[in-house]
């Protein structure tokens, strides 16, 4: 059978002015056979497109976009980076220009009004088709991407914004121009003109849409930042001559030479030497790490003291910093799920006020100024006008970019925007026990030998453990290494899981675990019962050792609690969210973590396989569960969770073990997260709820004739820039809970 191969792009899409434009993309090419996704983020104008290469191609998604009128072309981040300035240069002096040609315009309204009547004007600047000349190139020049747009979302039946712009100054400037033609034919006293009308419209929304590109420009800082932190070049150390090289050359097992005060180019292992690195672009934290000998170091931080030799072992598209840009555009440019009532009201927003706009002009015409064209238009150009769903489409990504780029900021990755949106409604957070509110390295603190020498027991006890990936299994190792002790071969091993390990080491079948798994293999413990009782109630972990079917020995080890692990609970428990630890230890040893946490509810003697079954028995109950955990011992816990939180020790962002990563150790990074949720959907609900309180209110105003055209441009302009500027506040979100400083690691 022949699979279709899949594939995802991302393009760049121009000329977009408003959710109806996304909108009608996005139906378009979801049309295509193939194409199984499609996501249009309007505030980062990219279109994701995922789709089998069997079906459609990239070129043919590139042209029915194109001929929808809009301009589409694969991403590049750099090219798009210096497309926007240029972009942004561009609109600057669009807006310069017309607002140039607008000032003869604005002084020629002077007489328009009593308060500024005792203002000269020259004779000259009354003259219609003077006004005519200033007016024509910012309708036919500045304002033609409206025509183009119009004409497009027309003939796709699909009208946005761009037809609303178009029939309010069209109608503005036709009407002055018919009265120019009057006024020459008849050569009699001058009736007012609305070439100012069009011209200030056009001249304010240009404003506004360069204001707007100036603020999405700043919503999208996270990722621009995490860019710009990739060094160009690396000193390369080859057959012992030192060169510098583009980072695109460097070639895995490539040895690195990196000095004090660099920025380190690509993920490694350090060779050699010993430094401190600041890995706060990473994790967020500003103390710097010590890193040595076999430690690995990410590209992008930045090495503080030491010179040290590092060998390549990521190709540069595998970094940890690449994997992060990546998490974040992807959640930057995922829907989230309350853009949905966005989508809707924009969808019939145009046509309902085009219908409102031309019952608004009946009115004035048939009744209220006794058949005054000039009144009636300009009440329904301004209804036109003031009536944008720019500033709807909006509200959604833009809060959504700002929120998860200053998640990022705090090491915290979200893989999808629908648990930015959402994770401050969990309600029950359950955490791991080892490795999550431990530090998940146990010590050995207690051998009690029953059967033979100390050093004998101990050794034939590690070798057995050798190939075990158990955290009890590095203890002993590192208890070993300590007494310098010779390990032998384990063979025939197998595991159970939660329960122990059975080997065979040289002549002796060795078997390690909890009480239960000794009995299940029918070894008599009681001489260990008072020593085993004792140890549990010390809240350390119990391991039972029997040789050759005999008891032979009682093993303890304990695993710090992390030091960020007791404000933690603290601070959701304060957010009034019930806590729960879920671990495969024993009772009385988890008992005492939990204490030690502040965890009243501990569910303990939990197998791996069942840790899942916990979290569906708790969503059952119709509980919002949040599990945190390593993700990958707790994949299945954390798969069956309404969300998950995988703590990362630094080798690996686990993408699909959980939905979020944090890129540090820090448990405050939880409530934090919840935190950033929460405060991301209010800013949302915020720009949504005032969105649509601006139309209910900007509407009727202008239907009773109370705002002019240019003022209902200008506040149309404005609506979107504070939709935007609000999204921006996220990105000064404060942290009370984030006073510990921890610096801890796996």
């Amino acid at each position: 059978m022949v699979t279709s191969e899949s594939q995802h792009i991302v393009l760049d899409i121009g000329g977009m002015t408003c959710s109806a434009c996304s909108n009608r993309i996005e139906k378009v090419i979801s049309r295509f056979p193939g194409v199984s996704q499609v996501r249009i983020n309007l505030a980062l104008e990219t279109d994701y497109v995922a789709f089998t290469k069997e079906d459609v191609s990239t070129a043919q998604i590139i042209h029915k976009v194109e001929t929808l009128g809009y301009t589409a072309r694969l991403q590049q981040r750099n090219l798009t980076h210096q497309e926007h300035a240029r972009n942004l240069q561009s609109k600057k002096m669009e807006v310069i220009l017309s607002a140039l040609l607008c000032l003869p315009l604005l002084w020629a309204m002077m007489t328009h009004f009593t308060f500024t009547s005792f203002i000269p004007v020259p004779a000259l600047l009354l003259n219609p088709w003077i006004q005519f000349l200033l007016a024509t190139p910012i309708q036919f020049v500045f304002g033609l991407p409206f025509y183009k747009g119009a004409y497009y979302a027309i003939r796709n039946r699909t009208p946005n914004m761009d037809v609303l712009v178009v029939i309010g100054t069209t109608a503005a400037y036709s009407y002055s121009v018919y009265l120019s033609i009057a006024w020459s034919v008849s050569a009699g006293a001058m009736n007012m003109t609305y070439f100012e009308t069009s011209a200030f419209l056009i001249t304010f929304i240009k404003l506004g849409k360069w204001l707007e590109a100036i603020t999405k420009g700043r919503t999208g800082l996270a990722i621009e930042k995490l860019t710009n932190l990739q060094v160009k070049t690396a000193t390369v150390v080859r057959n012992g001559i030192e060169s510098l090289i583009p980072i695109e050359e460097l070639q895995i097992h490539d040895v690195i030479r990196l000095k004090p005060g660099e920025r380190i180019p690509i993920d490694g292992v350090i060779l050699t030497g010993t430094t401190y690195i600041d890995q706060s672009m990473l994790t967020g934290e500003s103390i710097p790490i010590k890193k040595t000998e076999g430690d690995l170091v990410f590209g992008a931080t930045l090495n503080k003291t030491g010179s040290v030799t590092f060998r390549v072992d990521k190709k540069l598209e595998e970094t940890m910093l690449h994997q992060i840009i990546q998490l974040v555009s992807e959640a930057q440019s995922t829907k989230a799920p309350i853009q949905r009532v966005a989508d809707v009201i924009s969808e019939f927003f145009v046509q309902i006020v085009v219908v409102i706009a031309i019952a608004t002009f009946i009115v004035w015409y048939v009744w209220l100024t006794s058949q005054d064209l000039g009144d009636a238009m300009q009440a329904a150009i301004s209804v036109l006008v003031i009536a944008c769903p720019c500033a709807l489409g909006l509200a959604t990504p833009t809060s959504i970019m700002a929120g998860s780029g200053r998640a990022a900021e705090h090491g915290i990755l979200f893989k999808r925007s629908e648990q930015l949106e959402n994770l401050h409604k969990t309600d029950t957070v359950v955490f791991d026990k080892t490795g999550t509110l431990t530090l998940g390295k146990p010590v050995l603190t207690d051998m009690m030998v029953h059967l033979g020498e100390e050093d004998e027991f101990l050794r034939i006890i590690t070798s057995a453990e050798t190939l075990s990936e158990h955290p009890v299994a590095a203890a002993l190792l590192q208890a070993a290494q300590n007494k310098n002790l010779t390990l032998m071969e384990a063979t025939d091993f197998t595991a159970n899981p939660g329960m122990g390990i059975q080997a065979k080491v040289g002549e002796h079948t060795v078997i390690v675990g909890t009480k239960n798994w000794l009995l299940s293999n029918k070894v008599n413990f009681a001489d260990g019962e008072d020593q085993i009782s004792r140890l549990l109630l010390e809240g350390k972990t119990v391991m039972l050792a029997a040789i050759d079917q005999t008891f032979a020995g009682v093993l303890a080890v304990t695993d710090e609690l992390r030091s960020s692990s007791v404000a933690t609970i603290r601070e959701l428990r304060k957010m009034g969210k019930e806590v729960i630890m879920l671990t495969g230890d024993q009772e009385e040893t988890a008992r005492i973590i939990a204490d030690k946490a502040g965890i009243h509810h501990v569910i303990s003697g939990v197998l791996p396989e069942g840790k899942a079954q916990v979290i569906r028995d708790l969503r059952k109950s119709r509980k919002k569960v949040l599990m945190i955990g390593d993700g990958i011992n707790d994949a299945p816990a954390l798969a069956s969770a309404n969300f998950s939180i995988a703590l990362s020790n630094g080798t690996d962002v686990a993408i699909e073990a959980a939905d979020i990563t944090l890129m540090n150790n820090n448990l405050m990074r939880i409530p934090q997260a919840i935190l950033i949720s929460r405060k991301t959907i209010d800013n949302i609900k915020q720009n949504m709820v005032g969105s649509l309180i601006y139309n209910a209110i900007g509407i009727p105003i202008a239907m009773t004739g109370l705002m002019m055209p240019w003022l209902a441009g200008a506040a149309m302009a404005l609506s979107s820039v504070t939709v935007i500027l609000n999204a921006l506040r996220l990105q000064k979100i404060s942290f009370p809970v984030d006073d510990f400083q921890g610096g801890e690691s796996n």
